[in-house]
């Protein structure tokens, strides 16, 4: 079943919502993060289980990416979330997750590999901790700058040896309607799943994110592990995953499922190419005001541009 128009927040929504960010920033300011979606804590978020802000020192993750973009404060990291299987009112996916049980968790891999093996936390967590700097944009011209913590992908990858036949790699979100009010949804092919191509899962910019801002990754950010590759829009990070396989065939996402026109399987940021409902060339900068131009890649074209070489990005989006 193909999801709606309706059901797709539009862009002038999200645009007029009290407001957003003003001129002085995130002192009191109420904002808006979209298909990755986070904003400030208190309001319709009061009665979250979530945890309080860390004490960040300065110095620490090194306060800014390569760039030299200063991070997006811990708070509106965690508090307001595009995590459809809680809830598509991205106001309240954060008080949702109070019964969510992330441990014990495990991960199957399998498919196309020569050891297919099933993953506690506990040996995932073994895989060497990195501390990662990486922006994230979303698809309706929203972005923030993140620490996030993890290991590569490919530490998984090596460990199951995949063959020669495997080309893709497809990830598949926890089912569970009890702990998920939103997957009772008729309008989305529940589990949430991805794909990458084995090229772009081998990368050294893709991490399986287990923490944010030093904490254990929250409920409301996709505990206990995520997905993320930040040379792609957001709605392909996929959250709280528990299968991990390895294809032959191109995999399709729960998005391209449901709205084929407007979310690809590559997902590239690429501001030459519009949405169909508005121009995916500039963004605002969580914290800041005004926009700024979107850049290439979200940036990272001098890790990922290699990858799509000779490939029309505007056809294959």
């Amino acid at each position: 079943m193909k999801i709606p128009s309706s059901e797709i927040t539009p862009e002038h929504i999200y645009l007029n919502r009290r407001g957003f960010i003003k001129a002085a920033g995130f002192a009191g300011a109420s904002v808006l993060l979209a298909a990755c979606g986070v904003k400030p804590g208190g309001g319709s978020n009061a009665g979250s289980t979530q945890a309080p802000a860390p004490t960040v020192k300065e110095g620490a993750f090194g306060m800014t990416d390569e760039l030299g973009d200063a991070l997006t404060p811990y708070d509106a990291v965690t508090g307001f979330n595009n995590f459809y299987e809680f809830s598509t009112d991205k106001e309240k996916v954060a008080g949702l997750v109070g019964d969510f049980v992330s441990s014990p968790w495990q991960v199957e891999v399998g498919g196309l590999v020569s050891k297919p093996t099933t993953f506690g936390m506990e040996e995932l967590l073994k895989f060497d901790q990195e501390d990662r700097i990486y922006r994230l944009r979303c698809v309706e011209g929203w972005s923030m700058v993140i620490p996030w913590q993890g290991f590569p992908l490919s530490k998984i990858l090596e460990a199951v040896e995949p063959t020669s036949a495997a080309k893709y790699v497809r990830f598949v979100s926890l089912d569970d309607p009890k702990q998920f009010p939103g997957q009772k949804s008729p309008w989305y092919s529940w589990p949430y799943s991805e794909g990458l191509r084995m090229d772009e899962a081998y990368n050294e910019l893709t991490l399986i994110a287990t923490g944010v801002y030093g904490q254990a990754l929250p409920a409301q950010n996709g505990a206990p592990l995520r997905l993320v590759t930040p040379w792609k829009y957001g709605f392909k990070s996929i959250k709280s995953i528990v299968k991990i396989e390895l294809v032959d065939y191109e995999p399709v996402s729960l998005w391209m499922d449901a709205a084929p026109n407007e979310y690809g399987f590559y997902a590239n940021v690429n501001p030459d190419v519009p949405h169909p409902r508005w121009s995916q060339s500039t963004e605002r900068r969580i914290g800041e005001g005004g926009r700024r131009n979107t850049l290439p890649f979200n940036g990272y074209a001098e890790q990922v541009a290699h990858l799509y070489a000779g490939m029309d990005l505007s056809k294959y989006y």
